[in-house]
């Protein structure tokens, strides 16, 4: 009853079967995987100090930023250079620009600095100059900034000393000297003088990606569920087939249903 199993058209329906299924698993488990991580980074940063209790270190110490050195207070000593407004970010519901400076360090290399965060529209508000000399920066570091980061304009044509993005990438084409890949934002910013409508106010750093239960977290759970669906609907739709397939030949045997096949023989004889 069971030999159309092994007919040419079966053989398909079975290896797309035999294929499907495993990959479908696969796939569940490893979306299952990816959200098990995101909730054991969240635990771990749950459990680790809050990031500007911490005592500072000397940023070459923190770098490359990851899960662990995001945040992390990070100190440099060098002179501020070139000046670049990031337009387009928002501070307590209200829309602003960051004011972000290039600090040459000894070495040469330069830490983009975000001095710290005012309201309106860059070239329209007044911006307090940076200090002059050599300084020391005590800042949280973060990572640099993507496509996927809120506030980045990645539309481009920004007239010339604005920044879409914070990043080494976008950074090292707009100035002569290498960038470090990271930036840090400073907490304290009554160094700055008053300018116009406002003083400086500084920019919380954020939490690295892929370390809270966020959306995307929440995303992985959900392609779980659906790769283990799609699973159990291809197993499913192969045991129906089957039955079907069996009570066909069991009526055609039982008389129920006339044998199509034999049916053709005859009239074309």
């Amino acid at each position: 009853m069971y030999r159309f199993l092994l007919t040419p058209r079966w053989w398909g329906i079975n290896l797309f079967a035999v294929l499907a299924i495993p990959l479908c698993v696969f796939m569940g488990t490893w979306q299952l995987g990816r959200f098990e991580d995101r909730v054991q980074s969240h635990e771990q940063a749950a459990k680790q100090p809050a990031p500007g209790a911490r005592a500072a270190k000397p940023l070459d110490d923190l770098l490359p930023v990851d899960t662990v050195t995001s945040g992390r207070p990070a100190t440099a000593t060098g002179r501020y250079a070139d000046q670049f407004l990031v337009p387009g970010r928002e501070l307590d519901d209200k829309s602003g620009f960051y004011v972000l400076n290039m600090l040459r360090t000894d070495g040469g290399k330069a830490l983009p600095v975000v001095r710290g965060w005012l309201p309106g529209r860059p070239g329209h508000t007044p911006v307090p100059a940076a200090p002059t000399g050599e300084v020391t920066v005590t800042g949280d570091l973060q990572a640099s900034e993507n496509t996927g980061t809120d506030g980045v304009d990645t539309a481009g044509g920004l007239p010339d000393g604005q920044l879409g993005m914070i990043s080494a990438a976008s950074l090292v084409n707009l100035v002569p000297y290498d960038v470090y890949d990271g930036w840090v934002t400073l907490q304290d910013t009554d160094s700055s003088a008053a300018a116009g409508d406002g003083t400086l106010r500084p920019v919380p750093a954020v939490a690295p990606q892929g370390s809270g239960l966020d959306l995307k977290a929440f995303q992985n759970l959900g392609y779980t569920g659906e790769w283990f669906v799609f699973a159990a609907f291809v197993l499913f739709m192969w045991f129906r087939l089957v039955r079907r397939e069996v009570e066909a030949a069991r009526d055609v045997k039982l008389g129920l249903v006339p044998d199509t096949d034999t049916d053709a023989g005859t009239r074309t004889a």
